[in-house]
């Protein structure tokens, strides 16, 4: 099983944060910068104040689930930064509705081959 590459440095987050073009979707908030590599990296953010560990753990998991169902699907050279939304449910969101949020912001990036 091969890991998904990622945003490991506080230097790359702001890099893409700064520099890239965001999208909003209803659970999760897109940032999307062209990199120099023929492969996208990600990064997943989740401020402390949602909530304990076990939960902001469990929504990283459903981004990352649903990233890698669809990375094949992906244009190349690419770095993601996911942020979850504050207003968004943290209890009471599925793996179906991530998934859809997301697919839906790859479409309105264009980013989808």
């Amino acid at each position: 099983m091969r890991r998904i590459d990622t945003l490991k440095k506080n230097y790359e987050f702001k890099n893409v944060l700064n520099k890239g073009k965001f999208y909003r979707g209803r659970y999760v908030t897109i940032y999307i910068n062209k990199n120099k590599e023929e492969k996208n990296k990600i990064g997943i953010a989740i401020s402390k104040k949602l909530g304990k560990a076990n939960k902001r753990n469990r929504l990283k998991r459903l981004i990352r689930e649903s990233y890698r169902l669809q990375k094949d699907n992906l244009k190349k050279g690419y770095n993601l930064v996911f942020i979850w939304n504050r207003q968004a449910d943290i209890l009471n969101n599925t793996y179906k509705n991530v998934s859809k949020d997301i697919e839906k912001l790859f479409n309105k990036a264009g980013i989808i081959k």
